[in-house]
């Protein structure tokens, strides 16, 4: 099934989302589990919770609904709301993280969404990051796999959702989650930008073929971060560094909206990373 192609007359309409964030009171980068850290660059911990206090905010003026998560001392990460889970249809499939330095945040989402009566909630057998690595679109269950999601947690996410999952392979460690590479702009008719040369050449095709009019991201964007992108269907919330991507979104009735989260870039996440989506 090929993509739905969307009437381009249609004016863009933006969706009230609910979100989960965690705040960054115990950022910090000690380890390297991604190309981005460095633990011998220091973060300014005040500049990056006034960043992250700003994309907070910025959702909340735009209409959408902020919700909390408590960070943990020993947990810096945490920060990194997209990768504790995935939520379709109120249904909650968690974490399992690939490195240890990680793994208790999944138990520390679960419980969070049991708190907060969700209460379809599937604890994964195998490895997957949650939003890191899955990309929800009209049609399909987007899948990235090769530095940390298993292949295995594919099939374990179609059974549980019930949705078509297409299995996309990352090939350059810089683009180690799938929301590194590519991001969803519109859920409603599969419209998406991505870079192709984070993913293999049948993964190019694959995308080629069910997203013909995607926005394709430069070398140079993509660098940026660029698509660590949050979309509401008409805002779209981007690191402001990726400024190739503001006019193509522009001319396609999307309002790009530059953040700086650059301290929290040292940690190899922006705008995605921080914004797990809520979908009830």
């Amino acid at each position: 099934m090929l993509s739905e192609t969307r009437d381009l007359s249609a004016p863009r309409v933006a969706r009230p989302r609910r979100y989960l964030m965690c705040p960054p009171a115990h950022f910090k980068v000690t380890y390297s589990i991604n190309p981005w850290m460095d633990p011998a660059k220091p973060v300014d911990l005040p500049l990056a919770l006034a960043q992250w206090e700003d994309l907070r905010d910025r959702y909340r003026a735009l209409g959408h609904t902020v919700e909390l998560l408590e960070p943990r001392p020993d947990l810096p990460d945490m920060v990194f709301a997209a990768n504790g889970a995935t939520v379709i249809d109120g249904r909650v499939l968690g974490a399992r993280f690939a490195h240890p330095e990680r793994e208790a945040e999944a138990a520390a989402h679960l419980d969070w969404f049991r708190a907060h009566g969700f209460t379809e909630i599937h604890e994964p057998s195998h490895i997957n990051e949650g939003e890191g690595d899955f990309a929800v679109t009209a049609s399909y269950l987007l899948a990235g796999r090769g530095f940390r999601s298993s292949p295995l947690s594919h099939d374990e996410a179609q059974e549980f959702f019930g949705r078509p999952v297409i299995g996309l392979d990352l090939v350059d460690p810089r683009y180690y989650h799938l929301d590194t590479a590519l991001c969803v702009l519109d859920d409603s008719a599969d419209e998406i930008m991505y870079y192709p040369d984070a993913f293999s050449p049948g993964s190019r095709a694959v995308l080629a073929r069910l997203f013909p009019d995607a926005v394709i991201a430069s070398a140079e964007d993509a660098g940026a971060l660029g698509l660590n992108a949050v979309s509401d269907g008409l805002h779209v919330l981007l690191p402001q560094g990726a400024v190739g991507l503001f006019s193509p979104l522009r001319e396609r009735g999307f309002v790009p909206v530059g953040m700086d989260l650059g301290e929290l870039l040292k940690g190899g996440g922006s705008v995605k990373c921080c914004t797990q989506e809520l979908r009830v």
